[in-house]
């Protein structure tokens, strides 16, 4: 339900005092009377006449009250509406030479990345930022509502480009993860969440409980995504379970997209309603007067005082 407002420009409101005067002198003047030889006959007075025409002598007055109120700048609230809470999801992407391993009908790469892009799609509305990591990172789209830059990642840092810097060879998960955790803590709007994806053992991980307990500490969901075949390493157990996030073994390219809807429904969208936002309300007001206006303009064909 919208709620009127104060007007923008209160001050304004002062000058109604002058259509208020109108008025009065209007309903007060005794200056309507003409002497005539006859004024002491039996004739009426008019009493019924006088009231219409006093009405109508007081719609210019009305109009311009209403004109006062337009410039006033009347104004209301709208209706609260419910929008689609913010997340943070961070893309941690392993491009070691490892992701060239065959994977249904590509690569690693082909289907983590393609899984990626669908995931997109499920979370419309939120903010993603994607980082590569080998031996070091690459933070190749900063956490963005446009997701245009994912659909172009693809070939750009495929490990089995002759293109790829050779420093991504190797696989620190810990360093890549950290790297989030920083870029996550500066959103102070929404949720945050890393998925991880990648298909070996850590080389600076440890046994992951010191990155797990500074992701927990800053509300950072870790959900892994091991893509290579054997035992998922225990530190990413460690890490996922610690910040109330999940690890999957995806074992073909139909798995991996089951596992992102997986990941959608889990972590599923919230709503908040948003706050009611001042709009002008010059609407009725403006009604108002027109429609004194052309109550004004009938009654001057015969609602009006004349001397004689």
């Amino acid at each position: 339900m919208q709620e009127f407002l104060p007007f923008a420009r209160p001050a304004m409101l002062l000058l109604l005092i002058l259509p208020a005067l109108m008025c009065v002198w209007i309903w007060t003047r005794r200056s309507s009377r003409v002497a005539l030889p006859f004024d002491y006959s039996s004739y009426g007075g008019g009493r019924v006449w006088s009231f219409f025409i006093n009405v109508a002598e007081c719609l210019p007055a009305l109009i311009l009250a209403a004109v006062i109120l337009v410039l006033a700048g009347p104004q209301k609230l709208s209706e609260p509406k419910t929008r689609r809470a913010l997340t943070n999801i961070d893309f941690c992407v392993d491009v070691s030479s490892s992701m060239t391993a065959q994977f249904g009908d590509g690569t690693r790469y082909d289907a983590s990345m393609k899984a990626i892009n669908s995931f997109l799609d499920f979370r419309e509305g939120d903010a993603f930022g994607l980082l590569f990591f080998g031996n070091e990172v690459l933070r190749w789209v900063p956490l963005t509502t446009d997701v245009s830059a994912f659909r172009c990642a693809p070939p750009f840092m495929d490990p089995t480009s002759r293109n790829r810097p050779l420093w991504l060879g190797g696989t620190s998960i810990g360093k890549a993860l950290e790297h989030c955790r920083k870029d996550l803590v500066t959103r102070e709007e929404g949720d945050r969440m890393i998925i991880l994806v990648s298909d070996g053992m850590s080389s600076d991980l440890g046994d992951g409980s010191e990155i797990a307990q500074k992701l927990a500490a800053d509300n950072i969901i870790v959900y892994g995504i091991h893509i290579g075949g054997g035992n998922i390493p225990s530190p990413i157990v460690t890490i996922t379970s610690t910040t109330s996030g999940e690890v999957f073994e995806p074992g073909d390219p139909n798995a991996m997209q089951t596992v992102f809807q997986r990941i959608d429904e889990m972590q599923q969208a919230k709503l908040e309603k948003t706050t009611a936002e001042t709009l002008d309300n010059f609407f009725p007001w403006c009604a108002m007067g027109l429609s004194l206006l052309g109550c004004g303009t009938l009654s001057l064909f015969g609602l009006r005082y004349t001397p004689w």
